[in-house]
């Protein structure tokens, strides 16, 4: 006799023995629906939704801002990616002025968590909810100076064109030529203040120097609410095109 076949068997008994037999009460064969256009609509529930799905229409159509050029996420200086850093950085000075945080020296994005471009013309308010569909929290994470190399040496590294406000990175044929944050080399046993999202503080996207901080301080503010307040405050766009990011040579 085939062994296979007693060992499966002794296993079989032994699971029925171990657990409780499930009975089926009814079991009938049904047919799939399709949904799509075809399925007529219950008059009595569209008669329900209809003023509130055109109320969030009107809302999501409202323009809150405008520009004279498209916000792409293209190349490691993109127009919407530094201009959404700015707003990162400017809306957690603005929120650390209110709650007795020192200045914010920076901040950093990554450009996978920017969803959709910005075309030129009207910004509407669906178009902030387009490049950030997520619920990812403003943070700011408190660093020791030594640690910021680790922003440098991530960037050397990975050579991602994850946007940054404050920061000026210059990588020359695979190796760190410059890190400068405000300007300057970050001083040992000095504090800075990184604001960025949730998701990067606790890593994400690789952004493991960010464990090393010394204090992560949570705003309770989305970064899409950010976004909304911070185009809605300035009705014509502006770029602020910077070399923040540059990846030199042929190692990239």
């Amino acid at each position: 006799m085939n062994m296979k076949y007693i060992f499966s068997g002794i296993v079989l008994a032994v699971f029925s023995a171990c657990n409780p037999v499930m009975k089926l009460s009814q079991a009938e064969p049904q047919k799939n629906q399709l949904i799509n256009g075809e399925i007529a609509q219950k008059k009595e529930l569209v008669s329900v939704i209809t003023p509130y799905k055109k109320e969030l229409e009107n809302k999501m159509n409202q323009k809150i801002s405008h520009t004279e050029v498209e916000l792409n996420r293209k190349g490691d200086n993109s127009s919407l990616g530094q201009l959404l850093a700015d707003f990162v950085l400017e809306g957690a000075n603005e929120w650390g002025a209110k709650n007795n945080i020192p200045a914010v020296d920076a901040a950093i994005l990554n450009v996978g968590g920017i969803r959709n471009d910005i075309s030129k013309g009207d910004i509407l308010l669906r178009n902030i909810f387009e490049v950030m569909p997520f619920e990812n929290q403003l943070v700011i994470v408190k660093m020791k100076g030594e640690d910021i190399q680790g922003v440098f040496d991530y960037y050397e590294k990975q050579k991602r064109n994850n946007p940054v406000a404050g920061f000026t990175i210059v990588v020359e044929n695979g190796k760190l030529k410059q890190g400068l944050i405000n300007g300057e080399k970050p001083k040992a046993g000095q504090y800075y203040y990184i604001a960025t999202s949730d998701y990067l503080a606790y890593g994400g996207d690789y952004m493991k120097f960010f464990l090393k901080g010394e204090q992560l301080i949570l705003t309770e503010m989305t970064l899409r609410d950010l976004f909304i307040e911070k185009f809605k405050q300035n009705p014509e766009i502006k770029i602020k095109q910077e070399q923040r990011l540059q990846f030199i040579g042929n190692n990239q």
